[in-house]
């Protein structure tokens, strides 16, 4: 491949997977396309183990059995394009990961706003694809075969494929890659809703670099967004928190909740509000590999994951220094 580095403003990623391990043989393929893009990149990856859970054609794997693989995944791929996007100077550059099973579509205005598309050489796409995607310039990058690699598997009760309503909470501010996987998680496991708690303007006013934090409402527009784009079949019904609790504290509706690593002692506190009032308990799901502690991935991500950056506070940090560089050059002109 021979583009030039920013070339495109936007463009696609599309690759198929045949199972969940670790796909390295797209290490190449996102770089390049990481390298080819200014402003946003969209990949979708296409397998049949994505299909629906109860489809009319064949159904998907249990969302929640192969919640650690899943996560392991969207890690995976959104490490290798942050990662090339920051070394080249790109924080604020957009990177959204789609998972669609062989039975769903794309839309056919899909791809009106993109200016290219990155296959591998020997990938057929075994779906409809749009032609406005198919017309774009295609970028082809030679395929290396899979690697095949184990991780060890977690001892656990087997929980329902999916959950009607999950809970999740954050501040989400300047949404980055950590945000989309763990908000890509909620939704991958849920069958109805997803009630996703906002941090309010009134908690935040002790964080970092204050004055360039986003504000409620574009939080949460920025949020919607990204949630609908993942998935537009659920409802989303995103809320402000004012204390760690938020609907938890209350709503009998909700079966499971998303938490990072980090947030996990969150958990049992709203376990005891809830226990509190008899509501019943919630089923736990730990998003742990976006720490760079995590024992789920390879050293080699591992390393990875600890040079790429997913902190708002390092975002919020990056504007005020590039705004301040770009005044000292205004004053200086």
């Amino acid at each position: 491949m021979s583009a030039k580095l920013d070339e495109f403003k936007v463009a696609i990623l599309l690759a198929t997977l045949d199972n969940l391990e670790t796909p390295h043989h797209l290490t190449a393929l996102i770089a390049s396309a990481a390298a080819a893009t200014s402003q946003r990149l969209i990949i979708v990856l296409f397998s049949k183990l994505f299909n629906p859970p109860g489809g009319k054609d064949q159904a998907g794997i249990s969302r929640t059995a192969a919640w650690d693989e899943v996560q392991r995944l969207l890690t995976f791929v959104y490490v290798q394009a942050t990662k090339v996007a920051q070394d080249m100077g790109k924080i604020l550059m957009d990177v959204d990961v789609l998972l669609k099973g062989l039975t769903e579509a794309l839309p056919e205005n899909f791809g009106s706003s993109l200016e290219a598309c990155f296959r591998l050489d020997d990938d057929d796409l075994p779906v409809s694809i749009p032609q406005s995607i198919l017309s774009l310039k295609r970028w082809s990058v030679p395929s290396t075969q899979p690697g095949s690699t184990t991780h060890p598997a977690k001892s656990h009760d087997t929980p329902p494929p999916f959950y009607p309503v999950i809970v999740l909470g954050g501040t989400f501010d300047h949404l980055h890659a950590g945000h989309k996987i763990l908000l890509s998680m909620a939704a991958w496991i849920a069958s109805e809703k997803v009630i996703i708690g906002i941090t309010g303007d009134d908690l935040l006013k002790k964080k970092t670099y204050r004055h360039v934090l986003e504000d409620f409402g574009t939080r949460v527009a920025k949020t919607r967004a990204f949630l609908t784009f993942f998935r537009s079949d659920l409802l989303y019904d995103l809320v402000p928190l004012h204390d760690v609790y938020g609907p938890t504290a209350w709503d009998p509706n909700i079966q499971a909740l998303v938490v990072s690593k980090e947030t996990l002692s969150g958990a049992a506190s709203i376990d005891k509000e809830r226990a509190s009032k008899a509501l019943p308990p919630l089923r736990t799901f730990v998003i742990d590999v976006i720490s760079s502690s995590s024992e789920t991935l390879d050293h080699d991500d591992t390393e990875m994951l600890k040079q790429t950056k997913m902190s708002s506070t390092f975002i919020r940090e990056w504007i005020v220094n590039n705004s301040e560089s770009e005044c000292t050059k205004s004053n200086l002109s």
